[in-house]
């Protein structure tokens, strides 16, 4: 069973990157037919993006976030899913199957959108297709937005659930989770653009980095551990304040 859920991370992590990931590159590239859509564009793509997700991720609970994970673990829940216990064993092999997951959904958004990637002129807006940046740079100010968005998506998550035999982001069925996160985005996205997932954010800055993009520019490493720490951080807090209401 074990494997089985790791897969299913996998599985459901890479489609909710291939897709999130994917929205950010038709609005943001100036060769792709939806250029320049907007902010409603991407927050309704993300929310479907994690619709789909979640659906194909029911077997593990559908954490497809380390901050969800260590949310869960934070909260006492005793299961991730019917059958796979929270344990260190298992809490490491979701991790590891969410960040390979997320990198192969960002490798296939670069694959599908090669061409616009090697034709769009500014570095820093392909860069936002794989990774975020903070609209006014700010370590405190950046980390707090990060920190409050992924505290609320696990707080619902957990404490307003129908809980079943899994306590992931499937408690809440996969729709409510979709409205969840495109409130999320809409309301809490302007500062940092959320992140909400460490796995969401390192793994395709990765894929930046690594892949041949025609004038890519650099991959923000400055940055980049904000949207890894702060999730965590507000990922646990949400996990603890949920706990008693479980």
């Amino acid at each position: 069973m074990p494997f089985t859920a790791y897969l299913s991370e996998f599985v459901g992590t890479a489609m909710m990157l291939l897709l999130g990931l994917g929205v950010s590159a038709n609005n943001e590239l100036r060769k792709s037919k939806g250029h320049g859509a907007g902010w409603t564009l991407i927050s309704l793509g993300w929310g479907i993006a994690v619709f789909l997700g979640v659906t194909v991720a029911t077997h593990s609970g559908a954490n497809l976030n380390p901050a969800v994970t260590l949310g869960i673990v934070a909260s006492g829940a005793k299961e991730f899913a019917a059958g796979v216990p929270v344990t260190l064993g298992n809490v490491l092999g979701y991790i590891v199957a969410q960040l390979l997951g997320a990198a192969v959904g960002a490798l296939a958004v670069w694959l599908v959108y090669k061409q616009q990637f090697d034709d769009h002129p500014v570095a820093e807006e392909k860069l936002s297709v794989f990774a975020t940046g903070p609209a006014i740079r700010g370590w405190v100010w950046n980390g707090l937005c990060e920190s409050a968005g992924t505290f609320v998506l696990v707080f619902v998550a957990l404490a307003f659930g129908e809980h079943g035999p899994s306590v992931g982001l499937s408690s809440l069925g996969a729709l409510p989770i979709a409205f969840l996160i495109i409130g999320l985005v809409a309301s809490l996205g302007g500062p940092t653009g959320t992140a909400l997932n460490p796995a969401r954010d390192l793994m395709p800055r990765i894929v930046h980095a690594l892949v041949p993009i025609k004038g890519k520019g650099g991959s923000n490493w400055g940055y980049a551990w904000v949207p890894v720490v702060a999730p965590i951080v507000g990922g646990v807090l949400g996990g603890l304040a949920a706990g008693p209401l479980l």
